[in-house]
């Protein structure tokens, strides 16, 4: 790789590595609003992964001669904004988020990732294999509509909102990490690229919404 391609992928596995261990934090945090033991655990089971994940992604990040804390740095304050703003106040708020809001994130990596050779291409899919938030989530949320029609209103707003937000961040960070930028442009080829990359993630997230029972 390019001094240039480098820089790109270590920007991209930094924000992921930050990316995983706040999602570590978080789920860590949302289990303890379980209503039930088995909730509890299996969220809790989901935070080892995202943990785990995380020092895959930090031992990478070393070999390419990175420092994992610097490279993580400069996506800090974005991804804390983003879940300070975003933050679940109930159970399936937080179930809502993990599913449909990590999937948004997973989806962009994932496409990103197609653009880098391996072995960089390969970590980036495998951490963003599903941890088992799909299945339980879809489970818990269409349980909940089941037995209260009323709650798929404000979760379909909640399901909104994250996605702009998400949006919205994503957009300010890649702004402001050229190298980033230009792998992103380069991989898709033109804006009309671009273009079909952000409907494919745009149709990923109604699938979602439609799968938890809600309206896109």
């Amino acid at each position: 790789m390019t001094t240039v391609e480098t820089r790109a992928v270590v920007d991209l596995l930094g924000a992921l590595a930050y990316a995983e261990l706040t999602a570590f934090d978080r789920l860590a945090e949302d289990a303890r609003l379980a209503p039930t033991l088995t909730g509890h655990a299996a969220l809790a089971r989901m935070a080892a992964a995202e943990l785990a994940h995380h020092g895959q992604l930090t031992e990478r990040l070393v070999e390419l001669g990175a420092d994992p804390v610097q490279a993580m740095a400069p996506f800090v304050v974005a991804l804390d904004a983003f879940h300070t703003s975003t933050r679940p106040r109930t159970w399936l708020e937080g179930l809502v988020k993990a599913y449909v809001g990590d999937g948004l994130a997973a989806d962009l990596y994932r496409e990103i990732a197609t653009f880098l050779p391996e072995p960089d291409r390969g970590l980036i899919l495998d951490v963003m294999a599903d941890t088992g938030h799909a299945d339980f989530a879809v489970r818990e949320v269409r349980a909940a509509i089941a037995t209260n029609r009323t709650v798929a209103g404000r979760l379909a707003l909640w399901g909104r909102r994250l996605v702009g937000e998400a949006i919205s961040q994503s957009q300010a960070v890649i702004a402001e990490r050229d190298e980033l930028a230009q792998l992103i442009v380069e991989g898709t080829g033109d804006l009309s690229g671009l273009g079909r990359l952000v409907e494919r993630i745009t149709s990923a997230h109604t699938e979602r919404m439609k799968a938890l029972g809600l309206n896109p």
